[in-house]
């Protein structure tokens, strides 16, 4: 269902983000993301004189090569497109971040390493994007690698591989009440975990 109508509008700016997650033949996996942001107007530039209406102010990418274990081994990032002369300096500074595992404290650390003067907010800021991206390609990549070779691909209307994901990211404790899914009171934890749903009908439930 789309949003409600909106007022009688003009679009002033359109922020893009690509982010795509890839496995390589070598077993690890790319993270990618691309950031355009453009105007619906031109505009002065002391740097590049004229910005056109519609071509970006920012034009930027950053790759992610990650492990299994979600260390990062390889990052590389440019910026093809910036308002300011001295912009791109910051690209570079991004290999800063190999070494950093992405799990929890992983945007902190990042802050320490590309923050500042040493950065580019628009780079930092796909890095939270980016780190859900590596989970939602290399949980289920290797959730389903490893049901394969047990002979157990799931069928549909299965959450099994689903199911896999979660126990390895923690279980409940990790993921319990993080979000209106996986609240303690919904049906996905009555179905799955039933002996900590506290919905409605929970004693009802336990009683049976």
């Amino acid at each position: 269902m789309p949003l409600s109508a909106p007022a009688e509008r003009e679009r002033q700016h359109t922020r893009s983000i690509e982010i795509n997650g890839y496995r390589r033949t070598d077993g690890l996996y790319d993270i990618e993301a691309h950031l355009t942001d453009v105007k619906s107007f031109s505009q002065t530039n002391y740097d590049r004189g004229l910005i056109a209406a519609g071509e970006p102010i920012h034009d930027m990418w950053l790759r992610l090569t990650v492990s299994e274990t979600m260390q990062i081994v390889g990052s590389e990032a440019v910026s093809d497109l910036t308002p300011y002369r001295m912009c791109p300096t910051a690209a570079p500074n991004f290999s800063r971040l190999v070494g950093m595992t992405i799990k929890g404290g992983f945007l902190r650390d990042a802050n320490q390493a590309v923050g500042g003067t040493v950065g580019c907010t628009h780079l930092r800021e796909l890095l939270q994007q980016m780190a859900t991206t590596a989970f939602q390609t290399i949980s289920p990549s290797r959730v389903r690698k490893e049901m394969r070779a047990e002979g157990t691909e799931p069928k549909p209307g299965s959450d099994a591989v689903d199911a896999r994901i979660t126990e390895k990211m923690g279980g409940p404790p990790k993921i319990l009440n993080t979000c209106v899914a996986y609240s303690d009171a919904g049906p996905l934890v009555q179905r799955r975990w039933p002996h900590l749903y506290t919905g409605p009908d929970a004693e009802q439930q336990a009683a049976d």
